[in-house]
């Protein structure tokens, strides 16, 4: 919450909708994409239970909000935020450097494929829903990591889901809560 409380959601949204940036709902920022509500943030941020050290990787950088918030919480460690639409990725990461989030580096490209050469991640949050979890991202979790993300397809009930990687590589988990969310896209998706 303290996190959540230091970042001006206001800041990441269009400027016709910020009248709306604090109102627990989905807003759009262009491009097909939104901003997820405060409240699901909080609550996909929470259950990553991250320590201040960690490296993290997010997959949907979107406008950079909820980089900005993960930013909040490892504040030692690091931010990888991945954007598949390059014109976001680009005004994200003026904004985030703007307002002076060091700790966040954004990169472009498909996040199904996360980011191998910054691998092992402490923490994977996958902001867009998938119908499976992307197996390269269970390969870049750190023994010990978690992940979540919503998990279903665009016509079904999606599932907020936790995954947690034990020190033997085990993949344990668990479903949290239903949730919608806009589908992750990339190659992968192609036949």
């Amino acid at each position: 919450l303290q996190a959540m409380n230091r970042v001006e959601r206001h800041r990441f949204v269009p400027s016709g909708a910020v009248r709306d940036a604090y109102a627990n709902h989905p807003l759009p920022i262009g491009h097909g994409q939104t901003i997820s509500q405060p409240t699901i943030v909080a609550l996909m941020t929470d259950i990553l239970g991250l320590c201040p050290e960690d490296t993290v990787l997010e997959i949907g950088t979107g406008s950079g909000y909820q980089a900005a918030v993960l930013s909040e919480v490892v504040t030692r460690g690091r931010v990888h935020t991945i954007e598949i639409v390059s014109e976001l990725a680009r005004s994200s990461r003026k904004r985030l450097a703007a307002l002076g989030y060091q700790n966040v580096v954004v990169h472009t490209g498909d996040g199904y494929l996360g980011l191998p050469e910054n691998a092992p991640f402490d923490g994977i949050m996958v902001t867009a829903a998938a119908e499976e979890i992307p197996p390269p991202l269970l390969e870049q979790l750190k023994p010990g990591g978690r992940l979540v993300m919503p998990v279903g397809g665009q016509d079904e009930t999606q599932w907020l889901t936790l995954v947690s990687k034990d020190s033997e590589g085990e993949i344990d988990r668990r479903v949290v809560r239903p949730v919608r969310f806009v589908p992750l896209t990339g190659d992968h998706t192609k036949d």
